[in-house]
């Protein structure tokens, strides 16, 4: 087994997404820790499944109880044969597939103090109070990093201690900030400021550091110097130089202690994460709730019995004694008898889609302990979703109702009763995308019973399983590799559940599969959950299932950051309602004459296009001359040439200079070998990687003369290149050139990396800018999502939430939740959906006329009909018809004279083709089939 420690290595293609999101020093903390992991239902085994993805050095399993039937509900890693059984040590087995990297021990004895010692974090979840506070307090004393996390049916609680000097590198995760300087002022206050082209995005409190500065040189390099901020930058500069021009200011990242009390200490005075403002006082009532909970379960050995309202009574009684106990901050004025009623009546379920949103946050809280990278939760945060239970206000299920049936998912019929378990063994949904959200969707919908019975679940996604995939896509391992991910997916999700009904497809969607995703299809949907990555096949699921009037479930993540937005038909807006601003483009002068960043210099492709017009090659020789003078045009003779003419370096525009060719440089050299290399694959000839042999052909290679030509213009503008009918070739990820195409960054094999960074990076030395390693590279070429697995896994649970309640047909806009957060920061925001805007005639985007066009007696609606049964309807909406249209052609105008509107003729158009056809019939006049187009006129 390949593992973790002080001298290993990472290993990029395994963690390439996630290091995107921590980076090498933070990944480096996590190699080099352990985590002790007490308890293994369903929320243990998620917080154990995303740090074992993670790659920590190691994790131990701890728990003394055996599987039991209500287990089966979220432990997706226990199966009904393994009922008796240690969760541990059955858990423990299949975690350990996850990551060869990360050894994984199970542990059942009592005394977990015992073997804590050894770890860098602990995390108990499923425990007592009394063995939270004994176990924190050692903890504390010790310097060992305390996570404690619970979830009661749909309620979630979350802890954290890492001690007295827990030391962040990072608290937010984000870029440093850099900004180009126009002036510096000398002065007391000196005065910054930036070019200005953007805001530069720099707040009072940042440290920055100062690079490139002219004249005022004392800057360059300086130790970092606190600012303020009045729209340009203010430090001292009373002592230095006078400026002269020119200067890169750039955010320095500060370490930043934080103290944190021990768990006894805490619950006191407690410190509360708000998750949902709209519940800005639900933290101070859970949190006297959950420790009448654990009072309840020490002095009769269980939970409340479900939906039990002597227990619910009983609960809030030991409540108000907690809560009279209180000396601190943490006493209530006055308990919610009836949140503690409802903590009470659902304690004992045990739910899926909890345990992934309070699970992707515990195991995120362990990273942080472990690399000090993002801020911490400080140091309570609590969390409902009781908006999933009835929408009837009087509407009480009955203990009969939830009692356990020794089934797989009794602790779900805990909370919501067995007809909601009937109904969500009936739906039929259609998940778009088996990627890491959709692998998550997938684990949830199992552990749910979602199309457990007569429904089904039917998977489509045409891509293949990666080995970047494993970091994140926890269904696949390391065997499956190269095999369909919605096949692969499919058959694992029947292992953790093998009632669920699971079909997978191969496709793409969009206009080419509509034959295979067609009318009869989307109208047997339930529903539909977007598991996609662009914004292109978001938008066309979103079109199809308004046109279909189906519910969707969209998610999406970035890094730690992530969002969920539920849509449901005639109440909520579409996706596509509101769209995100677009992204900001770099000016193709920028690019093609003036880069200042990397990120201008990885646009590399213009020149390889220009290639096409060359001979072709006959041998490797041939190759390795064309990437030699492709070479010396590049990145000496073009330069040459835009030195030539007038001066044009001001500001961001930064004077470049011409490289010399050398053998004895690595970067030229890997620049030829990947570029005769490229050339010699789009061309079917043999390539070479033998570096010796490469430098005695470069050593016969005859340069031909540079002389500069007269009267080139340069185009400092966009619109001077335009009005210049100048043309720049396509930026990197573009159309492949002579069939060697610009494939997947992950591929170390096909020299398309190779190019990219030393194109990049050569590019980057005409200009002094800073290079970018391979790593930097691949992010920007290859445009990858920064990723991670505890993010996918919280916002999937938010989405199964959503899901819970479309199941059992809730109404309202306010029991819907939109949700937004950054797992970094943390920050949490909830809102419910935004209504479907409605137009004059009170119209949304769902309103549509159906008219069947099949009268009783199985004649056609001729349009006569059709025109009557419009007039009367729009009498009621205050509106008169004014057109009909079938396809293009005009079928009736209220404008049109008797005679024209009785010999009007259509075309017969297939009905597989058209969504709406209106045909002729020599028998019944003007017939309607289906639908048509209508223009309106309202008052």
């Amino acid at each position: 087994m390949a593992k973790n420690g002080n001298d290993a290595e990472i290993d990029e293609g395994l963690y390439s997404r996630q290091l995107y999101v921590l980076g090498h020093e933070a990944m480096k903390r996590m190699q080099i820790s352990n985590i002790l992991i007490s308890g293994l239902r369903g929320l243990g085994v998620e917080i154990a499944k995303n740090v074992i993805l993670g790659g920590v050095k190691s994790v131990t399993l701890h728990d003394q109880g055996v599987a039991e039937w209500k287990d089966l509900s979220s432990q997706f890693y226990l199966r009904e044969e393994d009922l008796g059984k240690n969760r541990a040590e059955v858990s423990q087995l299949r975690l350990a597939e996850l990551n060869s990297y990360v050894p994984v021990t199970s542990f059942t004895e009592s005394r977990v103090t015992g073997v804590c010692v050894f770890d860098q974090v602990v995390v108990l979840t499923n425990s007592s109070l009394d063995e939270q506070i004994r176990i924190g307090d050692f903890c504390h004393s010790n310097g060992i990093k305390l996570i404690v996390a619970d979830t009661r049916g749909l309620f979630g609680q979350l802890f954290c201690d890492f001690g007295e000097e827990m030391t962040m590198f990072d608290v937010n995760g984000e870029q440093p900030l850099s900004a180009m300087i126009s002036m510096i002022t000398k002065d007391s206050a000196g005065v910054v400021t930036c070019l200005d082209e953007a805001r530069h995005g720099f707040e009072s409190g940042d440290f920055v550091t100062f690079t490139e500065v002219q004249g005022m040189t004392e800057l360059n390099g300086c130790d970092p110097v606190e600012i303020k901020t009045l729209g340009e930058i203010i430090c001292d500069t009373s002592s230095f130089s006078d400026y002269v021009r020119g200067g890169i200011v750039t955010q320095v990242k500060m370490p930043k202690t934080v103290a944190f009390k021990s768990l006894s200490s805490s619950m006191a005075e407690p410190e509360f994460m708000v998750t949902d403002f709209a519940k800005f006082d639900r933290p101070g009532q859970l949190h006297m709730g959950f420790q009448a909970l654990h009072a309840f379960e020490k002095k009769h050995s269980r939970l409340p019995k479900p939906w039990s309202q002597s227990d619910a009574d009983e609960l809030v009684a030991l409540a108000e004694e907690v809560n009279a106990a209180q000396s601190g901050s943490a006493k209530q004025e006055q308990l919610d008898q009836a949140i503690i009623k409802k903590l009470s009546c659902v304690a004992a379920g045990d739910l899926a889609p909890i345990n992934a949103f309070i699970g992707g946050l515990a195991a995120q809280e362990a990273m942080k302990a472990c690399t000090g990278k993002f801020m911490p939760i400080m140091q309570w945060l609590y969390f409902d979703a009781l908006e999933c239970l009835s929408e009837a206000e009087d509407a009480v299920l009955t203990e009969e109702e939830c009692a356990p049936r020794n089934c797989r998912y009794d602790s779900q019929i805990a909370v919501f009763g067995s007809k909601l378990q009937e109904l969500l063994a009936k739906q039929r949904y259609f998940l778009v995308g088996a990627g890491a959200i959709g692998c998550e969707l997938l684990k949830n919908f199992a552990m749910m019973g979602l199309a457990s019975g007569e429904g089904e679940v039917i998977v489509t996604d045409m891509d293949t399983i990666e080995k970047s995939n494993l970091n994140r896509q926890f269904l696949f391992r390391p065997w499956d590799v190269t095999k369909m991910k919605s096949e692969t997916a499919a058959a694992a999700v029947k292992q953790m559940n093998p009632s669920i009904r699971i079909t997978g497809h191969q496709n793409r969607v969009g206009t080419d599969t509509e034959k295979v995703y067609d009318d009869d299809f989307f109208e047997s949907l339930d529903g539909v959950a977007n598991a996609l990555d662009n914004v292109d096949a978001r938008m066309y699921m979103d079109r199809r299932c308004v046109y279909y009037c189906k519910p969707l479930l969209e998610s999406g993540t970035l890094g730690t950051k992530g969002n969920v937005q539920v849509v449901i038909p005639f109440l909520t807006e579409s996706y596509s309602s509101s769209q995100d601003p677009p992204e900001k483009s770099i000016p193709i002068c920028t690019l093609k004459n003036f880069p200042n960043a990397i990120e201008h210099t990885l646009q590399v492709l213009e020149a390889v296009y220009k290639s096409l017009v060359t001979d072709k090659p006959r041998s490797w020789e041939d190759c390795v001359v064309w990437a030699r003078n492709h070479w010396q045009c590049q990145y000496n003779n073009n330069i040459r040439q835009l030195l030539s003419g007038a001066p044009f370096w001001s500001g961001p525009k930064r004077c470049p200079h011409p490289l010399e060719f050398s053998t004895n440089n690595d970067l030229h050299m890997d620049y030829i070998m990947a570029a005769a290399n490229l050339l010699a694959q789009s061309y079917g000839l043999p390539g070479s990687t033998e570096r010796s042999a490469l430098t005695k052909l470069l050593q016969d290679i005859k340069v031909p003369e540079f002389v500069p030509k007269s009267g080139i213009k340069i185009h400092v503008s966009d619109q001077e290149l335009q009005n210049a009918n100048a043309s720049v070739g396509k930026r990197s990820g573009g159309e492949p050139f002579g069939g060697c195409g610009f494939e997947t960054v992950d591929d170390e094999t096909n020299f398309h990396m190779d190019f990219i960074v030393a194109a990049s990076n050569l590019r980057a030395e005409n200009y002094d800018i800073p290079p970018a390693d391979r790593h930097k590279s691949k992010l920007i070429a290859g445009k990858i999502i920064p990723a991670i697995a505890t993010t996918t896994a919280a916002v999937v649970g938010l989405v199964c939430l959503e899901l819970l309640k479309i199941v059992q047909g809730h109404k309202k806009l306010e029991s819907f939740k939109n949700g937004f957060m950054n797992l970094a920061l943390p920050f949490f925001a909830f809102s419910e959906p935004i209504a479907a805007p409605k137009h004059k005639i009170d119209w949304t985007l769902w309103d549509r006329f159906e008219v069947k066009g099949i009268q009783p007696n199985g004649e056609e609606m001729t349009l006569r009909q059709f025109l009557d049964y419009f007039k009367v309807l729009l009498h009621f909406h205050s509106g008169k018809l004014v057109l009909v249209y079938s396809w293009f052609t005009l079928c009736y105008s209220l404008r049109m004279n008797t005679n024209w509107r009785s010999l009007c003729s259509l075309r017969e158009f297939p009905c597989s083709t058209l969504s709406s056809c209106l045909r002729p019939s020599l028998k019944n006049g003007w017939t309607c089939r289906e639908l048509v187009l209508l223009i309106l006129e309202t008052s």
